[in-house]
């Protein structure tokens, strides 16, 4: 990809201090870009904030519960204050909970939905009011092709089809509002992603969850955000990166 797609850029990316999103982080800064980055707790964002950018030039953060209004206000104001605005917003944090359907809790529930559909709304809205101002900008949400799109049997995962799979609804839906305004909506559906949250004893389980027969690297997932990124005629996608898993049943 050339690096002048991602060149001046300025993204903000939630779940920004481990995994997928501190992965896309230091792609974006090492192409030339900047980023603020969310996360809930405050030491593990400012020890990824020094790996994404040691000089701090080009990397700022804000941490709190995405899921909480004034968090969004915060991060957006931060945004515009360190880099004067946003041109990417990549809405990568999420909890997911597999259990059977009838033993989630109301805590379960409330800690998903809050995460996975509330900070996507509040954040999504306060950037787009700015994205409207300049006249373009970019959103990127990351779903879940195995929880939302196709099911799997030997993973319950009511919570993340009602709220992931919400969000492959939200992401068209946005596209098609704002496709007249210079704003597109896209979305990666990622499979199981090899990252600090899947402990190396199920490793094994997660790669059979693939019909190619392994999980996903996280610079595969990054890779996927970066296309959509420069390409000016794709909205509304919903890419899948998933190893073959909404291809159906196998």
């Amino acid at each position: 990809m050339n690096q002048s797609n991602v060149q001046g850029k300025v993204a903000v990316i939630t779940g920004g201090s481990s995994g997928m999103g501190k992965a896309t982080a230091i792609e974006m800064v090492k192409r030339g870009g900047s980023v603020v980055i969310n996360g809930r707790r405050e030491h593990e964002l400012a020890e990824a904030a020094r790996e994404i950018d040691p000089s701090g030039a080009h990397v700022a953060y804000v941490a709190g519960d995405i899921s909480d209004p004034q968090t969004a206000d915060r991060l957006i104001a931060e945004t515009l204050s360190r880099f004067g605005r946003i041109d990417t917003l990549v809405n990568n944090a999420g909890i997911f909970v597999s259990k059977p359907f009838t033993e989630y809790t109301v805590e379960d529930f409330n800690a998903v939905l809050s995460t996975n559909v509330g900070g996507f709304f509040h954040l999504t809205q306060r950037a787009v009011t700015e994205m409207l101002k300049a006249g373009k900008g970019h959103i990127i949400n990351i779903t879940a092709s195995g929880a939302s799109d196709q099911p799997i049997k030997a993973v319950p995962a009511l919570l993340a089809a009602l709220t992931k799979g919400g969000l492959g609804n939200a992401t068209k839906s946005l596209a098609i509002e704002y496709a007249d305004k210079g704003i597109r909506v896209n979305a990666v559906a990622p499979g199981v992603i090899k990252t600090p949250m899947h402990p190396s004893e199920y490793h094994d389980f997660l790669n059979g969850l693939h019909p190619i027969g392994r999980m996903g690297e996280a610079q595969e997932i990054v890779d996927a955000i970066l296309y959509l990124d420069s390409a000016p005629f794709v909205t509304g996608e919903i890419l899948h990166v998933d190893g073959g898993q909404n291809a159906g049943q196998w």
